[in-house]
């Protein structure tokens, strides 16, 4: 490696570190500020089950310090979605420098869309998916039962949830990439729209509970916001792809 190659490589690296710290620290900034309200945070996420619970029964915690991490953990999650816009940018600007004029001018409705897009997702999951699986779960659940679900296993299963929705709901921004890009031609895209369906509903059924309801609650928006990047590539434009540039020179060569 010569030494050029060298210093540019470790450039690269110092500012990717330097991006990390920022976006680790805004983080880290926005967790301390909400620590004082963790107990209030945590009860707000679990508002969806404890309606769907009997009256008068509660959550548990079977861990000693578990009512301690896991409001600890929720808030941390909380401030990783709040602190999404510095971490969007921070990636941006790290790639920013490898991408031609037109393409940098993307940045601000890229980071904007992507935010809103992710906070769309793990709304549309905690007031509308959230209630319909805890009431099937809870009719569905013999009588014989009183359910008491464990704080720190539904903190896992809410993050599953919003994880998944919050990337579902970023379809559109992908489709929008590949097509600007050239990565992927739109035109293959659309080819590609019956197995991006069966795609959809396979990650569905890994993702979800196993009930119909919430697979079809992920697997259907995942399809429609496919749909929804499809329309938004047409007018966004892109590189050509490969295919398309041979395909030209063919022309001009005839």
């Amino acid at each position: 490696m010569s030494e050029g190659v060298q210093e540019t490589f470790i450039a690269h690296l110092v500012e990717l570190r330097d991006r990390l710290i920022r976006a680790v620290g805004a983080v880290i900034l926005v967790f301390v500020c909400l620590m004082p309200w963790a107990g209030d945070v945590y009860d707000l996420l679990a508002q969806p089950m404890m309606h769907a619970l009997p009256e008068g029964t509660n959550m548990i915690a079977t861990g000693v310090v578990t009512p301690f991490f896991v409001p600890v953990k929720v808030t941390l999650m909380v401030a990783f979605v709040l602190a999404l816009p510095v971490v969007l940018y921070q990636a941006w600007a790290f790639i920013a420098p490898g991408l031609y004029a037109h393409e940098k001018r993307m940045a601000v409705p890229l980071v904007a869309g992507s935010t809103f897009l992710f906070l769309l997702g793990m709304a549309f999951c905690y007031f509308f998916v959230f209630n319909m699986v805890f009431k099937f779960i809870g009719e569905f659940a013999p009588k014989s039962i009183t359910p008491a679900p464990d704080i720190e296993q539904y903190l896992s299963f809410v993050m599953t949830m919003f994880l998944a929705f919050g990337l579902t709901f970023e379809v559109p921004i992908a489709v929008i990439l590949l097509s600007k890009f050239g990565v992927v031609s739109r035109e293959k895209l659309k080819e590609a729209r019956p197995y991006v369906i069966v795609g959809a509903f396979v990650i569905a059924a890994v993702v979800t509970p196993p009930d119909v309801i919430s697979q079809f609650m992920l697997a259907v928006p995942m399809w429609i916001l496919f749909e929804v990047g499809l329309l938004l590539a047409k007018y966004v434009g892109g590189r050509e792809s490969d295919d398309d540039e041979e395909a030209r020179s063919d022309v001009t060569t005839t």
